[in-house]
């Protein structure tokens, strides 16, 4: 791994429940591990980590609080469900975690369960700023299939829907239109007037597919925050997508006027924002299979073709950095189907959803048995 790495860290959010039921606890955990924090629905829970950026270092501290967790909730037989959504029979009725939390209120009457989701938050360390608003506006292009490498929501309330990430469909993007930053101070300016007419309440109100994201809010900003992919309980799959996206961010670095949108889209940035959504839409749909417009030419593109193409780009810069084997699980994504598409396929030869679900659960305690 080359010390021109960059330091990559995680939000990881999780449902816990039984093996057919979605059972809240994130109080207790809260206040049992120092390292999980109470999302706003008490059957959501969530660890950060720490930057690093060695991929064997990111494995650990991905598997490791998920285990302890794992252990403590196994003495009150509970699990940690992988679906992105609340995919078994549930109450439809927020089950607020924190009573005397105003944010938690607004939620809660504003947005009620779709906000009931989980997912990873992939954070990557960018400390030039012209660098780091060149690197959202490329994975904001792109975010499309990350997405549709990650989903595992095509259930909801024990039913099937239409999507294979329901959780993206279903979540209040707020606000609803996002502009490309041209630079930090834009951002900084449309942050600061939509905090101002209530289109925001506050500066962590800002739900989108990617943004910027730093100690200080909107005026110290370090990372670039991709927030559009569903939970992924393959870990190794999530260090591919990770490397993925490094991978593209330092292939930016070396060819900015050919890569940054601003300069390489044949698309006005406000026509690019509006087609970047379209195909965020269609992704949460068909992932893999999904008709996609490409930012830099307009063409129309197959999910599945656009992230082979893409791969085939990084191929150079991956071996540079050692980065090849990382990248496996997408290919093998590819061709056997992400995690939607194989719960969908299991579905429709007639396994109930809490049977589908049952099956995943093992396969993620044992792969974490496999990888101490």
């Amino acid at each position: 791994m080359s010390q021109n790495n960059l330091y990559k860290g995680f939000e990881v959010e999780l449902f816990t429940g039984s093996l057919n039921s979605h059972v809240g606890v994130s109080v207790e955990i809260e206040k049992k591990f120092p390292d999980f924090v109470k999302e706003p629905d008490n059957r959501n829970v969530e660890y950060i980590t720490t930057p690093e950026k060695d991929y064997d270092s990111l494995y650990k501290k991905l598997i490791t609080p998920r285990k302890k967790l794992r252990k403590w909730l196994n003495t009150k037989n509970l699990t940690i469900i992988p679906s992105s959504t609340l995919c078994f029979k549930h109450d439809i009725q927020f089950q607020r975690s924190d009573i005397e939390n105003a944010y938690h209120q607004f939620i809660q009457d504003n947005y009620g369960t779709s906000i009931a989701t989980s997912s990873v938050h992939i954070n990557v360390g960018i400390d030039n700023l012209d660098r780091l608003f060149a690197a959202i506006r490329l994975i904001r292009s792109e975010a499309a299939l990350y997405l549709s490498l990650s989903a595992s929501s095509p259930f909801l309330n024990n039913k099937i829907t239409e999507n294979h990430s329901q959780r993206w469909i279903q979540f209040p993007k707020t606000p609803s239109k996002v502009p490309f930053f041209v630079n930090h101070k834009s951002y900084i300016h449309w942050i600061e007037e939509n905090i101002a007419n209530k289109n925001m309440q506050n500066i962590r109100h800002f739900w989108s597919s990617i943004r910027p994201n730093g100690p200080q809010r909107p005026l110290i900003v370090d990372r670039l925050e991709l927030r559009i992919c569903d939970f992924v309980h393959d870990i190794n799959l999530l260090l591919g997508i990770t490397a993925m996206i490094e991978l593209r961010i330092l292939n930016l670095f070396e060819n900015m006027n050919t890569l940054d949108p601003l300069k390489a889209s044949f698309f006005s940035i406000d026509k690019l924002s509006e087609i970047c959504d379209q195909n965020e839409t269609n992704a949460a749909k068909d992932s893999l299979n999904s008709e996609l417009i490409h930012w830099q030419d307009g063409k129309k593109v197959i999910c599945r073709d656009w992230i082979q193409n893409l791969l085939s780009d990084l191929s150079s810069i991956a071996e540079r950095f050692g980065m090849q084997h990382l990248l496996n699980p997408i290919y093998k994504v590819l061709e056997e189907g992400n995690q939607s598409m194989k719960w969908i396929n299991q579905y429709k030869k007639g396994l109930s959803i809490d049977q589908i679900m049952k099956n995943s659960i093992e396969d993620m305690i044992r792969s974490e048995g496999e990888n101490v």
